[in-house]
């Protein structure tokens, strides 16, 4: 009795140990390793990222620190290289950027460079935040939008930005005051929209990630337009609610901004995150912060993980390019400077949601 009673605790044993949560965790960052492709690692920290339709791979370094050597690059043979030039990344310079915080591309060859000019969050610079337009045929600046004082405050942030190539209007989100600014992109008129509405304001004061407390109340964050460009959705970061409007309302001038608000939509509670992206199926990729995971809202309805692991560390900013690939960035923002490794640029195949 001894004897099989022993036997069948070791075989128990065995059989935990085989399918205990550290042998599961190892097989899913394996699996994780697996579906990750590095293109890009940096030692200063980087949020956005954007792809052209020729595969031509950006990035920008927001101005949180002193120690920032570029402002906006170009990804060539897996090393940044300052865009559109040295000067453009000269701090100080008659033509230079300030505090760069995104970074699009959109389908006619143009990159978008989101400035907040307001470096180290210390307050909005005199001359506000600039949307910059780049020819990428000829690395040339197209033109730059101002915005009116109307459309921001001394503590605004723009964060985020999104463009609609068919109406030529883009949507920008403002994450310190909390706020979406609305842009035409041929009269280079703006209007701020929600500033007192709750769908842009943080919902709690901090998050758990990587069992680490991270305390801060962070507005309207993460953008997204639906591929028919028919609705914006929006996020607070630190918050899971999701919600969105249909982008006609935006450009109403019979309704008042009061009666814009009214047409806000919560969609669904999702995991906290920075960044979001539509595929072209009308999936919505985005973060999983307090996971280490990238997620997807499906056109569907479902929500749905697709990717989990230790190299996930706080994905910040998502891009897109023809051959139905993922590209994020990982920013650490929650670690402490002295624990956070490499900032590292992955990309992973569209096919992960199944």
């Amino acid at each position: 009795m001894f004897i099989l009673r022993l036997y069948t605790i070791s075989l128990l044993t065995l059989l935990y140990s085989c399918s205990s949560p550290q042998n599961e965790k190892k097989s899913n960052e394996t699996e994780t390793s697996k579906s990750l492709e590095l293109v890009s690692t940096s030692s200063a920290q980087w949020t956005g990222v954007a792809v052209s339709k020729k595969n031509r791979v950006f990035v920008n370094y927001p101005k949180w620190s002193e120690n920032v050597p570029v402002a906006v690059a170009e990804i060539i043979n897996g090393k940044p290289v300052p865009y559109p030039s040295e000067m453009w990344n000269t701090a100080g310079g008659v033509t230079s950027f300030t505090a760069v915080q995104s970074v699009v591309c959109d389908g006619r060859s143009r990159l978008w460079v989101l400035d907040t000019n307001n470096p180290q969050f210390r307050g909005v610079l005199e001359g506000g935040p600039v949307l910059y337009e780049f020819d990428l045929n000829t690395n040339e600046l197209l033109r730059s939008y101002s915005f009116p004082k109307e459309t921001y405050f001394e503590d605004s942030y723009f964060n985020d930005v999104r463009i609609d190539i068919t109406k030529e209007v883009a949507y920008i989100t403002d994450s310190g005051h909390g706020g979406i600014i609305t842009l035409n992109l041929i009269t280079g008129e703006a209007k701020l929209f929600f500033e007192n509405n709750k769908a842009v304001k943080y919902e709690t004061k901090h998050l758990i990630c990587d069992g680490i407390k991270w305390e801060n109340k962070v507005n309207s964050d993460g953008i997204a337009l639906s591929p028919d460009n028919q609705f914006l959705y929006f996020i607070a970061l630190t918050g899971h609610t999701l919600y969105r409007i249909n982008t006609n309302y935006l450009w109403d001038e019979k309704l008042t901004k009061t009666e814009v608000e009214k047409h806000i939509e919560k969609v669904a509670k999702i995991p906290a995150t920075d960044g979001m992206l539509f595929d072209r199926n009308g999936n919505l990729w985005l973060g999983g912060l307090e996971s280490n995971s990238i997620n997807v809202f499906t056109a569907k309805g479902e929500l749905k993980t697709v990717l989990k692991g230790s190299e996930i560390r706080w994905a910040d900013s998502f891009a897109k390019n023809l051959d139905r690939e993922i590209y994020f960035t990982t920013s650490q923002i929650h670690l402490p400077e002295d624990k956070r490794g490499q900032y590292g640029l992955y990309k992973i195949s569209m096919d992960l949601l199944k």
